[in-house]
């Protein structure tokens, strides 16, 4: 009785399990006893990859930006150094740099790009609603921002840490000393916040001075309506170069909260994520293995290393895994530069807005900046 009990559950699993695969069963009944037919079906397995789906929107933000013919990148226009628009009309700073190097992956053109002004409190919204297809915009990662802007932050390209600047005849040397006094902040960013947290933290009672944009804030220090100004130190750095008298101003030693400041794109396109990725890891690469814009076409004519070679296009196939084409870092470092040229342009030691590496050299110099493998 066991045995027959035990065949019968086996021509039952079996037959469910062909059934499931495309097979089927017929019964029929001869002198009152029932007889299951099993149909055997042969299924081919022409492919043991994994299947991948592509989630939604992937692809779109590149096939949308080739269609219409060059990027729209959200920047800044009120920071020298990082975004800022010079008496001709032109920008220039090391965020608008970016946005040119991305134009010059997707394109090899790096003047396919149209810069967009936006001020703190518009930029997450252009991004969402696809007024802009990246920004550039020295904004910081976060929480709540990647969490909650519909927004992905690619690889960071500034390491920052917000400041404090006040006149240097205040006498002011510690947040202690602005007890009772007045510290103009732009609303909308993480500044404010980071300002509130620290001054409860100290038992600093002050009255904030909010403004919508940078020039306003700066314009009410510089008429003397609060008693400081706070900023990422890179930008107290960038606007007191802009002062009337730069030396009567001091950044006080300290930092209040990280800044890591770089690129944001929009959730649901992996592609265009990737694209914006490598595009920052291209330019650490470049400085790196010592390729410029002045030697990138003799280093890749002579290229040996097989990383250098997939970096430059010379060994196909890395430029195919973004959707652009196998030139796509040399025309970055060609078009553009690396990282340490870009840096130097607007931030080095021969410019007014001159801010030490520090955290931001290579991570072969002691700094944070490190690029995954081309491979």
């Amino acid at each position: 009785m066991r045995k027959t009990l035990w065949f019968i559950s086996i021509v039952v699993i079996a037959s469910l399990a062909l059934a499931a695969c495309g097979g089927g069963a017929t019964t029929s009944t001869d002198g009152g006893e029932t007889v299951t037919v099993v149909e055997t079906v042969v299924v081919e397995v022409t492919s043991s990859a994994p299947v991948v789906v592509a989630p939604t929107g992937f692809g779109v933000t590149l096939e949308t930006v080739k269609a219409r013919g060059n990027l729209i990148c959200g920047v800044n226009s009120q920071v020298p150094g990082f975004g800022y628009v010079d008496a001709n009309g032109a920008f220039s700073g090391f965020d608008v740099d970016y946005c040119r190097a991305l134009a010059a992956a997707i394109f090899g053109d790096a003047s396919k790009v149209e810069f967009r002004p936006v001020t703190a409190s518009e930029r997450f919204t252009a991004l969402q609603s696809g007024e802009i297809d990246i920004l550039s915009r020295n904004t910081t990662w976060s929480l709540a921002r990647d969490t909650e802007l519909a927004g992905n932050f690619v690889h960071t390209t500034f390491y920052d840490g917000q400041g404090i600047m006040v006149p240097v005849d205040s006498g002011i040397t510690t947040l202690k000393d602005l007890e009772g006094g007045t510290i103009c902040v732009q609303t909308g960013t993480t500044t404010e916040l980071n300002l509130a947290d620290v001054m409860a933290a100290e038992g600093v009672s002050y009255t904030p001075a909010v403004f919508d944009d940078a020039d306003a804030t700066f314009a009410a220090y510089a008429e003397e309506r609060c008693d400081a100004v706070t900023t990422d130190k890179s930008g107290l750095v960038s606007r007191r170069t802009v002062l009337a008298d730069p030396s009567a101003h001091v950044i006080l030693d300290v930092t209040m909260s990280k800044e890591p400041l770089g690129p944001m794109v929009r959730h649901g396109d992996d592609q265009w994520f990737d694209i914006a990725q490598w595009t920052v890891f291209a330019m650490f690469d470049g400085e790196e293995f010592g390729i410029t814009s002045a030697n990138v076409d003799d280093i890749k004519a002579s290229a040996t290393a097989p990383e250098v070679k997939r970096l430059l296009g010379v060994e196909p196939g890395m430029g195919l895994k973004l959707g652009l084409s196998d030139d796509w870092a040399y025309n970055i470092i060609k078009l553009v530069g690396n990282y340490e040229e870009v840096y130097n342009r607007n931030l080095g030691p021969d410019t007014p807005t001159y801010i030490p590496r520090g955290f931001n050299s290579l991570y072969t110099d002691g700094g944070l900046l490190y690029a995954p493998p081309v491979r």
